[in-house]
């Protein structure tokens, strides 16, 4: 019997990158999905894939996955996935760009956490994505490694508040994973950028969207029942050095 058959897992950026790939696997493997997005690339709506349409960063578009989980008669799995990054120098921060980055990377999922964990099923668990962005002590992003950085100790304390009802809440940590997440800085630079990063992996290349999924779906499962406050580098190696 498939490990997700039966079970309905909500994935917050399951409409690309690695959210996508683990809507998929979950979908191939009899479970149900609800993911949520800003825009929907290749999942199709049906009885076990619910899409809803959004920004996450919008304290209202929390209130539209919880009608979702209820609809869906609770949740077994959460993946707290959407995220978005922006790099420049130091010198270049402003309010707006670092406001925009904890809505989306650290409001957002604590929220969606906060209304949705009534709606978890005893035993049930929940993925947060972070990055190494957090241990890298890149430059240009330091803005987003703060708010990775943010998720990770919130993991910790999230699994503590969960455990008595046997919830389990892990992180994954991925490193330059090819999803084409930094295709917002121009194909020159986004060229530029991964080859500086993935010159420092071990294991010399980016690791894909399915890779990376493969990691949180296994901390979703049962397969990890007995895992919990922990975070899983998906890096090739990256943050070891």
């Amino acid at each position: 019997m498939s490990m997700f058959s039966g079970k309905t897992v909500m994935i917050t950026g399951g409409t690309r990158g690695i959210g996508l790939a683990g809507a998929q696997h979950i979908l191939a493997q009899g479970g149900r999905v609800i993911a949520s997005g800003r825009r929907n690339e290749s999942l199709s709506p049906t009885d076990d894939c619910v899409v809803v349409l959004g920004d996450v960063g919008d304290p209202v578009n929390v209130q539209v996955l919880a009608a979702a989980a209820e609809r869906a008669g609770g949740l077994d799995g959460l993946w707290l996935n959407a995220g978005f990054a922006r790099v420049g120098a130091l010198e270049a921060m402003t309010a707006e760009c670092f406001d925009a980055l904890m809505a989306t990377n650290v409001r957002a999922p604590a929220l969606q956490l906060a209304r949705l964990a009534p709606l978890l099923k005893p035993g049930a668990s929940v993925v947060v994505t972070a990055s190494s962005s957090a241990f890298e002590a890149a430059p240009l992003v330091s803005a987003y490694a703060a708010t990775k950085g943010a998720l990770l100790s919130m993991v910790r304390c999230w699994a503590a508040s969960l455990a008595p009802r046997g919830i389990r809440v892990n992180a994954i940590v991925p490193g330059p994973i090819d999803t084409g997440f930094r295709g917002f800085m121009g194909e020159a630079a986004q060229v530029q950028f991964e080859r500086a990063v993935v010159e420092q992996v071990p294991l010399g290349r980016a690791g894909s969207a399915h890779e990376a999924a493969a990691v949180a779906l296994f901390l979703l499962s049962a397969q990890a029942s007995y895992v919990t406050g922990s975070q899983y580098a998906v890096d090739g190696g990256l943050v070891m050095r």
